[in-house]
């Protein structure tokens, strides 16, 4: 009888140090977790904080957010931004001008050589036109064409402007020679009366030439053969 109820008592002593003990444990495990639980907190506050930086919330004192999001491998261009500047407009040289008309006028009396008709010289140099000074003179024939053009090509390139293009060589029509600073149109008459160019610089000034009378169309109608 005694050794049972020793044993019971014996019993209830081992079991009252377990529990004790498992209090112990569950206790410390409580505030490990814990301690745990706050560090990551910690940490994951830190993480947020340093991704809101430039954003404009949660933004570190003293830190300008960044202007543009920097792509990887991409180099600083090193080009500066130039002011905006007013282009001038050329200013024309007098003495380049004269040039221009000697010139003009020798090509206009290679035309008349040739027996050239109604020869009018147009000085378009201050309407900012493509060129300086405009002939336009006239043949009685497609032959007579082709031979004043040729003449007034000769007469410049022997002296050292040959024409920098030349167009309707052959048609006996209408033959543009263009030098650069002036440019000579070459018409069958009837044809040049047709598309009547004079007309689209009326208000230019007409440079003076020497104009021998045969070299003026006294009968307008005598050429209206066939166009």
């Amino acid at each position: 009888m005694k050794k049972t109820q020793r044993s019971s008592s014996k019993a209830k002593t081992v079991n009252k140090g377990a529990k004790a003990a498992k209090a112990k444990r569950a206790e410390s495990a409580g505030k490990s977790a814990g301690k745990v639980g706050a560090k990551v907190a910690s940490k994951l506050a830190s993480t947020m904080a340093s991704r809101t930086v430039g954003t404009g919330r949660g933004q570190s004192p003293g830190r300008k957010p960044p202007e543009r999001i920097p792509v990887r491998g991409a180099r600083k261009s090193k080009v500066k931004a130039r002011a905006p500047q007013e282009v001038a407009a050329p200013v024309r040289n007098k003495a380049d001008l004269a040039e221009t008309r000697a010139l003009a006028i020798a090509a206009m009396e290679a035309a008349l050589d040739k027996r050239g008709l109604e020869p009018v010289l147009i000085d378009v140099s201050a309407m900012g036109s493509y060129t300086d000074f405009i002939g336009v003179v006239s043949g009685r024939s497609d032959r007579q064409v082709d031979a004043i053009a040729e003449s007034v090509c000769m007469t410049m390139k022997a002296g050292g402007r040959p024409p920098l293009g030349r167009e309707g060589t052959g048609t006996g029509r209408w033959t543009l020679l263009d030098f650069g600073a002036f440019v000579i149109h070459v018409f069958y008459h009837p044809v040049r009366e047709f598309y009547d160019l004079e007309s689209l610089w009326i208000e230019a000034p007409r440079v003076k030439l020497d104009v021998p009378p045969e070299a003026t169309l006294s009968q307008p109608d005598a050429l209206y053969g066939a166009l």
